[in-house]
């Protein structure tokens, strides 16, 4: 059955260039960022029409917010392969670290654009964009906090500020992985990211403890 829109079958080739353009603007805004980017470098490399964007999302903005989904739909995926029911909270948090450099080697540009977002002021689509990013990184926040209270509940993890803790967490991520696109010797490639993540993940695992 053809996707649908309501109940309308969408076009095959409306669908196919809208794929297109979304490949193209993760690339180009990956490398341009939001305010860099322009409509014919993205047209150009999806071999579209620069109409073709405009009709499809609107402005480049609208094609940024789609791209901006896109990344969270992606991340969400291998988040959710952490926060399985029936792990214990330790577990879920452990697993968590792992899926997050997952997700940074096997998306960088989406990683990226999640962990290290371009500043965003003057496009009100861009802003819209930039609204749900920071919400939906609250959402994966809160699975987090979650986690670590029903750790406390249950007695495995030591009383903790949850929120805070959880920041703690995912700032230590974000700056390990980054190392991953430094231009000097501090550069590390996914091997030793692996092994840094892992060890940093035991430390805390340790730390958290009651």
């Amino acid at each position: 059955m053809p996707p649908t829109s309501g109940s309308r079958p969408l076009d095959p080739r409306r669908v196919r260039t809208s794929e297109q353009l979304l490949r193209a603007a993760d690339d180009v805004f990956a490398t341009e960022g939001l305010q860099g980017a322009t409509v014919e470098e993205i047209a150009a490399r999806a071999q579209v029409s620069i109409g073709s964007i405009y009709n499809n999302f609107g402005s480049k903005a609208g094609l940024y917010a789609a791209v901006v989904d896109r990344a969270l739909d992606v991340d969400r995926e291998y988040m959710d392969r952490a926060y399985v029911p029936g792990r214990s909270p330790i577990e879920q948090l452990r697993t968590a670290a792992e899926q997050y450099l997952r997700f940074a080697l096997d998306h960088p540009d989406f990683f990226r654009m999640l962990a290290f977002p371009t500043p965003v002021t003057d496009v009100s689509a861009a802003m819209e964009a930039a609204r749900r990013l920071a919400r939906r990184i609250d959402d994966q926040n809160a699975r987090m906090v979650a986690a670590l209270e029903r750790g406390m509940t249950d007695g495995s993890i030591r009383p903790l500020d949850a929120a805070r803790t959880a920041t703690v967490l995912w700032a230590s991520w974000n700056g390990i992985i980054s190392l991953a696109w430094r231009p000097d010797a501090l550069r590390r490639d996914a091997r030793e990211l692996t092994a840094l993540i892992a060890l940093a993940t035991d430390v805390v695992d340790r730390g958290l403890r009651a």
